[in-house]
């Protein structure tokens, strides 16, 4: 069983490996929260997993270490388990779902780990780990259904309890669970007042199901931006830990998702994956009773594929009304498309994109569209801007 033993063991284990990450303050976040930050995107290997890896690593026996290890990953486990195995010279090799970013496959090779691409999500990466295990004796490490990983998680909420002391609540990310299981078990035991909150990505919701039917389920498929997260079924010591220790489940959508790692570029100037954000966006966008309590979001990664960051930005922007599209139906005759650009430019607005187009077949003789992308402040900046549009005169579609 999990002690909170094992969990000081743990810390103590990765005193001289992993870093205390900080605790950040964060009141623009979400208004009348007390929100703080627990940056393990900060962490080496830019993510809470390299904890419970190398937790496991110093578990095992010289025989195992002699035979190497297997593990599977949407990226972040995988590099934990690198990074883990090179310091302790042990062979690794990581099953990744093809669809992984390529900035996480290749760090996880930068490691020095054998990596080995699989077809499909992190569910048939890790089929293939346990094919592996079983044919070259390998031994497999679990990303989060395993009690020394779990414990190696747990250490986050030891230091979170020394940082804050008079905390009331936590919101964690879920994935597989390995992480909530360790945290909400550890700050339980320490403190049962504190209240543990668990966050899903909408499109991969299999421990909110799970807890919600009473029994672990398997989702037929997962989408979301939150690939580190994106696990069809949770384990079953993460989901007894959970059903017993975390207060509440909640999911968030891919938009919420978008706005939550835009707010922390901007306002913080941190960089977090789709699974790093999923704690701040459920605080963002009242997912969770923050208010008037002394609140942290695990960070859990900062591992985002750059080529995904654009898009991601684009939709948070929309997601929090700092972009917008106006369709303008005009009558075509001089001196429209000047008084729309004044309009939006004597508000404040910033115009970056404009396509103009002539009205098409059934439609006025004299008709044309006006097609606008714009830059803006917030959601109530938006509805200024149209009201004094339609104000004037203009049809809005």
């Amino acid at each position: 069983m999990l002690t909170l033993d094992n969990v000081y063991r743990a810390s103590y284990a990765l005193k001289e490996v992993v870093r205390k990450t900080d605790v950040i303050y964060a009141p623009k976040l979400k208004k009348g929260a007390n929100l703080y930050l627990k940056t393990e995107n900060l962490q080496i290997t830019g993510s809470f997993k390299v904890r419970g890896a190398y937790y496991k690593m110093t578990r095992l026996s010289e025989e195992e270490k002699a035979r190497g290890v297997v593990a599977c990953s949407a990226g972040n486990h995988a590099q934990g388990v690198a990074l883990a195995a090179a310091k302790s010279g042990i062979k690794s090799v990581i099953c990744l779902p093809d669809g992984a970013p390529i900035s996480k496959v290749e760090a996880t090779k930068s490691y020095g780990a054998e990596v080995c691409l699989v077809e499909g999500v992190y569910d048939d990466a890790y089929k293939k780990a346990l094919e592996l295990r079983d044919t070259q004796g390998y031994t497999f490490i679990h990303p989060f259904n395993d009690e020394d990983v779990i414990a190696g998680q747990g250490t986050i909420a030891l230091e979170l309890s020394e940082q804050i002391p008079d905390l009331d609540a936590i919101i964690v990310p879920i994935g597989g669970g390995g992480l909530i299981a360790g945290m909400a078990y550890t700050i339980k035991t320490i403190n049962p007042k504190v209240k543990v909150y668990g966050v899903q990505a909408a499109g991969a919701p299999s421990m909110y199901q799970s807890v919600k039917d009473g029994q672990i389920e398997e989702l037929a498929s997962v989408s979301t931006i939150a690939d580190g997260i994106a696990v069809k079924q949770p384990g079953d010591l993460t989901y007894e830990l959970c059903k017993k220790y975390v207060d509440e489940i909640v999911t968030v959508s891919d938009d919420e998702i978008s706005a939550a790692i835009l707010a922390l570029m901007e306002q913080h100037k941190l960089v977090t994956e789709g699974a790093g954000a999923v704690s701040v966006a459920a605080a963002m966008f009242g997912k969770v009773p923050v208010e008037g309590k002394k609140t942290v979001c695990l960070l859990s990664g900062g591992n985002i594929d750059v080529t995904i960051l654009s898009r991601v930005i684009k939709r948070g922007l929309l997601m929090s009304g700092r972009s917008c599209q106006l369709m303008i139906e005009l009558v075509d005759k001089p001196g429209q498309l000047k008084n729309v650009s004044r309009i939006i430019a004597d508000l404040g607005g910033n115009v970056t994109s404009v396509h103009h187009e002539r009205a098409n077949e059934g439609s006025d003789v004299n008709g044309c569209y006006l097609r606008i992308i714009l830059e803006t402040r917030n959601f109530e900046h938006i509805a200024q801007i149209k009201k004094a549009l339609t104000d004037f005169g203009f049809k809005l579609l």
